[in-house]
């Protein structure tokens, strides 16, 4: 079971990353996001920040889909992030080692999609 320690752990060790100043985690490569806390937003009522909740760069709307109906107990969407590559998972539904693979992916994918202009 993973969580917010291990989320800052393995995004801070890798190369170029910047954590914002947030009221939970948020870590960019060259200035673009890659991994944050779910700014949780319901009607009527103010934004939670969860720190239980990890957004997710996942680079494509194929993917997103494939996590959320391949592994719907970790993945979510909501419409908010409808038409955005970016994919919510519950971190106490995953291990540190599938949390490293997934921060990793999405910290490439960035970190590619950036240097290639």
């Amino acid at each position: 079971m993973a969580d917010d320690h291990d989320v800052r752990e393995i995004a801070a060790a890798l190369d170029g990353v910047v954590e914002i100043d947030s009221d939970g985690f948020d870590f960019r490569v060259a200035g673009k996001g890659f991994v944050w806390s779910y700014p949780q937003r319901e009607a009527g009522k103010p934004r939670v920040i969860r720190t239980d909740i990890a957004v997710l760069y996942v680079g494509d709307e194929a993917e997103k889909q494939a996590l959320v109906k391949g592994e719907p107990d970790r993945f979510f969407t909501t419409p908010g992030y409808d038409g955005w590559p970016l994919v919510m998972l519950r971190l106490d539904e995953v291990d540190r080692d599938r949390l490293a693979e997934l921060i990793t992916d999405a910290w490439q994918m960035r970190r590619d999609t950036t240097s290639a202009r």
